[in-house]
């Protein structure tokens, strides 16, 4: 019998989530499922090039946040 697993499922592969039954079923598909392979490796990349994007914002950006509030501080 083939088994299918949703695309949430898959994320929580991804993202280590599943319980460890869980996780040895999808990787057994894996191992049979080329297309499901190929979908969990998009997922991989994907997962890798958010991890790379920036998580802090530039200086001029909180440059302009500090002169903001600093409008507030002087207006009391």
């Amino acid at each position: 019998m083939i088994k299918t697993f949703t695309h949430e499922k898959l994320l929580r592969y991804v993202y280590n989530e599943l319980p460890a039954d869980e996780q040895s079923e999808i990787e057994q598909a894996l191992v049979h499922d080329a297309d499901l392979a190929a979908k969990c490796a998009d997922l991989l990349l994907a997962q890798r090039a958010l991890d790379s994007l920036r998580q802090t914002p530039r200086s001029a950006t909180v440059q302009n946040i500090l002169q903001y509030s600093r409008t507030f501080l002087t207006a009391s």
